[in-house]
């Protein structure tokens, strides 16, 4: 019995301390329409660590006058690496929005300098996104 324990401490103890291998993305993964709330996120995997990517955004408010909204846009390149994709929506790359692709057909998206972002006033692309369309999606400027 003791030498099973001993045996069983030895597999998990070298399991935890194997390095583990990290999550690469495939294009299939990665590719879709995602949306979160009224945000919704367009990738396509272009191949050599690269994905196209469009994002349009909407923060809806109320006002005495009615229901309003404030939005923001983006579209460009992003290098990816592993299973998180780096984006910067402007030449000055001052603002960086990270994509962490989640099992679950999910995004998780983070921004740094979300002031620095171009977006309107409370317009951000924070949140966990879920694909709602895979394959190849339609940008504004394939219209």
């Amino acid at each position: 019995m003791k030498s099973i324990l001993s045996i069983l401490f030895i597999l998990v103890l070298f399991g935890v301390a194997a390095p583990q291998k990290p999550r690469i993305v495939t294009a299939t993964e990665a590719s879709g329409t995602y949306r979160y709330r009224h945000n919704e996120i367009k990738i396509l995997a272009l191949g050599h660590n690269k994905l196209r990517l469009q994002i349009d955004l909407t923060y809806e408010y109320r006002t005495s006058y009615g229901p309003m909204a404030n939005t923001g846009e983006a579209s460009g390149e992003a290098a990816i690496e592993n299973d998180t994709a780096t984006f910067y929506p402007l030449d000055d790359h001052k603002c960086r929005i990270n994509i962490k692709f989640l099992a679950g057909n999910k995004i998780k998206v983070s921004e740094e300098n979300t002031m620095d972002c171009g977006f309107g006033m409370n317009v951000t692309s924070e949140g966990t996104y879920t694909k709602i369309k895979a394959g190849k999606p339609k940008f504004d400027s394939d219209r």
